[in-house]
């Protein structure tokens, strides 16, 4: 290995060298600043011949020389990003809520969606609201039994209060887009994203 090293410094300038009136090609080797090492010509062959093949030929082991498709190592990745990014400081502190319940995270998706789509202007935009309204209320009443399960028995008293405060404050978001009060949903929503938090 020190004569594949030290070939890229050897055979740079041979220089000739008499000893006894008898000259001799001997090529100084740089490894240690020249003092002394010396390689004969056929030693800067063989080191140059090793170096070139330990570069240019790849070393198999016993292993294929061709590469297989790795999986990821967190499978779910793709969730984290897998849309837009999300900008609302309290959007990212209630997704990093360690809840393991679908149920409330399939009502807590569709409230947080009407923040983007209040950023369409005119009527539209409470037409993708109450779409959303809809879906939390269906995700609510359909999962209501498995929210509760996942809670503690000592809280569950107060998560029935809360998805009771959530129901009520989701028929008062549906009143408020019947009305046409674009201006009422975004308060309302972030009462009712607070009580998903909760």
């Amino acid at each position: 290995m020190a004569a594949a090293l030290a070939s890229s410094r050897c055979c740079r300038r041979p220089s000739l060298l008499t000893t006894d009136r008898r000259r001799s090609s001997v090529a100084r080797c740089a490894l240690s600043g020249g003092k002394g090492n010396s390689f004969s010509w056929k030693e800067c062959a063989i080191s140059v011949a090793l170096s070139v093949g330990l570069i240019t030929v790849p070393p198999t082991f016993g292993w294929s020389a061709h590469a297989y498709p790795l999986e990821p190592v967190i499978p779910d990745i793709s969730v984290l990003i897998s849309g837009p990014p999300i900008k609302d400081p309290g959007a990212l502190l209630r997704y990093a809520l360690p809840i393991d319940n679908k149920a409330i995270r399939e009502v807590q998706k569709p409230l947080e969606d009407i923040t983007d789509s209040l950023k369409v202007s005119g009527v539209r935009a409470l037409d993708s609201v109450e779409r959303n309204v809809r879906q939390a209320s269906r995700a609510l009443t359909n999962g209501r039994s498995l929210i509760l399960s996942g809670l503690a028995e000592s809280k569950r008293a107060n998560g029935e209060k809360t998805l009771d405060k959530l129901a009520v404050g989701l028929e008062e978001l549906q009143r408020i887009i019947e009305d046409r009060n674009r201006n009422a949903v975004a308060p309302k929503q972030k009462e009712l994203l607070n009580y998903v938090g909760t």
